[in-house]
């Protein structure tokens, strides 16, 4: 195992949170003798464009949620030892190792179990899979939808009734370590501008660092479509 140290920056490149995790090096694992399985479904960006001109049409907000420790929830169907970490090791047993009943970031089947964990919660609070994407998650109440779109450690979500979207994040408060972003302008390299007026989405950064990187920043702008 070793140490990873990381940060999570929001749309201006500005680091918003500091992380640290304790991964395990999962290269070492072998297939068929540390982990039988390691797919998960991961949300296209397709995907993600549709939830939103989904959510415009029906005129409603989008929120976005952050889960602080995904990968240490998901139960591990193999059994895992690890070494101990540098500057953990227990001084009366150095030459023990642990076993893992949970997943551990960096193991090849972190995101399954967190995937199959996340997927089971939701299932048991009344969601059903999207027959094609599974990472969409879908619910009604009383004539209204509240739709959740996952990916990796962070989730989408957003409802034609207000209240719905205010009781889900409740529930998953109750159930993961949550950190509230409020509402989506960053996703997957995509800004996102909601007003009353409808979902605007470009991607100004993005084309911005592909100008820096390639020198291009003393370049004339010119207006899209060029004047004939």
């Amino acid at each position: 195992m070793k140490w990873l140290w990381k940060n999570k920056r929001d749309k201006e490149n500005t680091v918003i949170r500091n992380k640290s995790c304790l991964v395990a090096k999962g290269y070492a694992q072998k297939e068929g003798v540390d982990f039988e399985e390691s797919f998960t479904p991961v949300a296209r960006l397709e995907a993600v464009r549709l939830f939103i001109a989904y959510a415009a049409y029906k005129s409603f907000t989008v929120y976005q949620m952050d889960f602080k420790t995904a990968f240490l929830y998901g139960p591990l169907k193999e059994e895992v030892y690890v070494n101990q970490p540098n500057c953990f090791v227990d001084p009366y047993h150095p030459d023990k190792v642990y076993r893992l009943k949970k997943a551990l970031y960096g193991l090849k089947q972190d995101r399954r179990a967190w995937y199959d964990e996340l997927s089971n919660f939701l299932v048991s609070k009344g969601f059903f899979k999207g027959s094609i994407d599974l990472t969409l998650f879908i619910t009604k109440h009383k004539g209204y939808i509240l739709l959740v779109q996952i990916y990796v450690d962070d989730i989408i979500f957003g409802s034609t009734n207000p209240n719905l979207s205010k009781r889900f994040e409740k529930l998953m408060h109750s159930k993961f370590e949550m950190s509230m972003m409020g509402e989506l302008k960053f996703f997957l390299g995509i800004q996102i501008n909601q007003s009353p007026h409808g979902i605007f989405i470009n991607q100004a950064k993005y084309a911005q660092e592909i100008i820096i990187k390639h020198g291009m920043t003393s370049c004339d702008s010119v207006g899209t479509p060029m004047a004939t």
